[in-house]
């Protein structure tokens, strides 16, 4: 099997670009997760930012983990846990309208880096959009407008870590499942592994990098493109040694948003997908997560079906 695709930004603007495009579509298309590296974002904050993560974890979520553990017996499990997942997490909501200020326990320190953050996240994302539409031939922000609905797009980051598991073969961090959005941006630790992707039938480790962020694509890319990208069952094995810290940072659809298959991909392709609002999606997505993605899409190919007879 061909190498986890690790990808250069450094040309983003020069010489090399032609050859970064090709890098990029290639793992679009064929592995809808890949890791880039020279992006713009220092390392000197990204190391702040993952100091000041660890520090809450250990001040604020440790010991509220543990409590949860011991009061659900989860260190003593005989059998297969398929409930819930081995992971303390919080969520950040930046657009469109922050939730910082009202999260609890985070110091001033940490919510001005996580504001700096989040800004320097959605510049990236923007970026990664344009040349997306760039390599599938779409015109430059058309997938920033198609996110856009009435309000911009939806932002935010879930900030997880994944502490010490004594039963990883009877315990996931993270369950497998696809993401529903758009694109995601994940700042993981570079120290403790766990994260996995499905490809051709096998689970293929992401591999930790030191000051490199992961993207991975959404449900809503794959509706899009028509299918020409995909997004990916992905998981977090949970570790016996080491608590592996997560930002995942989420650039998705507004909640009114009409997504549907870009026309100038559908011109020489049948129409795959379906036409739904987002917020729609969200609320089938939620009790199907964990579950395969197809019946989803389905779901809002019935419904679509039964609009168009019913209006006819």
């Amino acid at each position: 099997m061909a190498n986890f695709p690790v990808i250069s930004l450094a040309e983003m603007n020069g010489d090399g670009r032609g050859a970064m495009m090709e890098q990029i579509k290639d793992a679009c298309e064929n592995w809808g997760f890949f890791e880039v590296v020279e992006h713009g974002i220092e390392p000197e904050f990204m190391d702040k930012v993952e100091r000041l993560t660890k520090a809450h974890y250990r001040k604020c979520m440790e010991q509220r983990f543990n409590e949860m553990v011991a009061s659900k017996g989860l260190e003593t499990v005989q059998s297969e846990i398929d409930d819930l997942d081995w992971e303390s997490t919080f969520f950040l909501r930046h657009l469109p309208v922050s939730n910082i200020s009202e999260i609890p326990d985070l110091d001033h320190e940490y919510k001005d880096v996580m504001r700096e953050f989040a800004a320097k996240m959605e510049n990236l994302a923007e970026k990664l959009l344009d040349m997306l539409c760039e390599n599938l031939g779409l015109e430059k922000g058309y997938l920033k407008k198609a996110f856009h609905g009435s309000n911009g797009p939806t932002f935010g980051t879930k900030v997880s870590n994944y502490p010490p598991c004594p039963k990883p073969d009877l315990i996931k961090g993270l369950r497998a499942h696809t993401d529903a959005g758009g694109i995601i941006l994940l700042f993981q630790d570079d120290k403790v592994s766990g994260l996995q992707l499905l490809k051709d039938g096998e689970w293929v480790d992401v591999p930790p990098m030191r000051h490199s962020i992961v993207i991975n694509l959404g449900d809503q890319l794959e509706v899009i493109t028509n299918g020409k990208y995909k997004s990916v069952m992905h998981r977090v094995i949970a570790q016996t040694d080491g608590t592996r810290m997560s930002l995942a940072s989420f650039y998705n659809p507004g909640s009114d948003a009409v997504i549907y298959p870009a026309p100038a991909l559908v011109d020489k392709a049948d129409k795959l997908y379906p036409k739904f609002v987002f917020e729609e999606y969200m609320k089938l997505y939620a009790g199907l997560k964990f579950q395969a993605k197809v019946p989803r899409f389905e779901a809002f190919k019935s419904l679509e079906a039964a609009s168009t007879v019913g209006s006819a």
